[in-house]
């Protein structure tokens, strides 16, 4: 019998993995078609010195490249448009990105303005992305933001005091090189916070609407990877096992989120990072038992593995009761990573509530949230988190 036809759709970039893999960073870059390269990172990355590596790799090769560091933890549409003007004068075919998911959403960033013309506030929203952007290679240093395995770009215009989402597959990478010994570098508390993100990416793409069998096994070992591996990270941060398990988390948790969507949490964390430029994955750590307590009323089999997942004893699957036991095994989690602030002790206020409220609703990523909230819910969620 005929009827509607129901599909779900997955992209994911090509990926290659291994302890030093970074150095085929300028063989790949060449492959994939590149004459001149624009290398997009930040200060950070820059110090520790794997931009120079990278770099190093890309001379190896006889491929001319010019390097764009200028990019802040919560990339900015200022920078992602002087980024843009450093592509042209340079006369690049190509973007390379070395760091965390601010270098790479600003080499998309970069990538979208260069290939559609524009600011990138132009963009904000789903599928608005005409044009595809220039050959992309990453080579991601945190292990938490996935920017390198999605096709989401979060920028800031801190003009308007917003975070904005740009969602189109248009802006998955083609190539992530995975190396392990880049993230040894990364102090506790970055560790903490991009452990984090990828722990809530892994649970909001697993309660999400448009969840499917394939971003369901990844989100689950994404949970059960980041309990095994992230406290042992912490504990031993040369431990490169525990290095590449959270970095194995982290593209699974990316690939499940890219093709399955968020939630409410990162909803909310946008909009508290716009308006206060917070480090993303401690809003997430704070809004996250939170929001898991609300959300479990409408998926409580789900937050339910996602507990057991995590290392929590066997919880009943229904609303209620077991929500909060649920929320529980999260705050626990959370707490024993050393996250102990709430949004009021950095700095928001009863009276910033409501506005925050109205830019979490518009925000692309609530559409896939299990509940959809009203304003007054939102309000309550945020004020429960102060």
């Amino acid at each position: 019998m005929e009827g509607p036809v129901t599909a779900t759709r997955f992209v994911a970039p090509e990926i290659l993995s291994g302890a030093g893999i970074r150095r085929l960073a300028g063989r790949s870059a060449v492959n994939l078609g590149a004459r001149h390269a624009l290398v997009v990172s930040d200060p950070g990355v820059a110090a520790a010195g794997w931009t120079a590596q990278v770099c190093a790799s890309l001379e190896a090769e006889g491929l001319p490249f010019t390097v764009f560091a200028e990019v802040s933890p919560n990339p900015r549409a200022d920078e992602v448009a002087a980024g843009a003007i450093a592509y042209r004068a340079a006369g690049a075919n190509a973007i390379v990105a070395v760091g965390g998911g601010s270098p790479v959403d600003a080499a998309k960033g970069i990538g979208i303005v260069v290939a559609n013309g524009g600011r990138i506030t132009d963009y904000e929203g789903v599928d608005r992305i005409d044009a595809a952007i220039p050959p992309l290679l990453c080579v991601p240093t945190t292990a938490g933001a996935s920017a390198d395995a999605s096709q989401f770009a979060i920028i800031s215009d801190r003009a308007a005091g917003v975070k904005l989402a740009i969602v189109s597959k248009t802006l998955v990478p083609d190539l992530t090189l995975l190396d392990p010994e880049v993230l040894v570098t990364k102090g506790r508390d970055l560790t903490a916070a991009t452990g984090v993100d990828t722990l809530c990416h892994a649970v909001e793409a697993y309660v999400s609407v448009s969840a499917s069998p394939l971003t369901d096994l990844l989100a689950l070992e994404a949970v059960r990877l980041v309990a095994r591996h992230l406290p042992r990270s912490l504990a031993a941060p040369r431990d490169l096992e525990a290095r590449a398990g959270m970095q194995q988390a982290c593209l699974l948790a990316g690939l499940a989120f890219s093709n399955s969507s968020l939630g409410a949490v990162h909803a909310m964390a946008h909009a508290l990072g716009g308006l206060f430029d917070l480090p993303h994955g401690e809003c997430n750590a704070i809004l996250l038992p939170t929001v898991a307590a609300w959300n479990c009323e409408a998926a409580p089999e789900r937050m339910a593995a996602v507990a057991a997942a995590l290392g929590g004893p066997a919880l009943p699957a229904a609303a209620g009761a077991g929500c909060d036991a649920i929320a529980g095994v999260l705050a626990g989690f959370v707490g024993r990573l050393g996250f102990a602030r709430r949004l009021g002790a950095a700095g928001v206020r009863r009276e910033d509530v409501p506005g925050l409220a109205t830019r979490a609703l518009e925000d692309p990523c609530m559409a896939t949230n299990p509940r959809l909230p009203s304003q007054g819910e939102i309000e309550r969620l945020y004020e429960a988190a102060l």
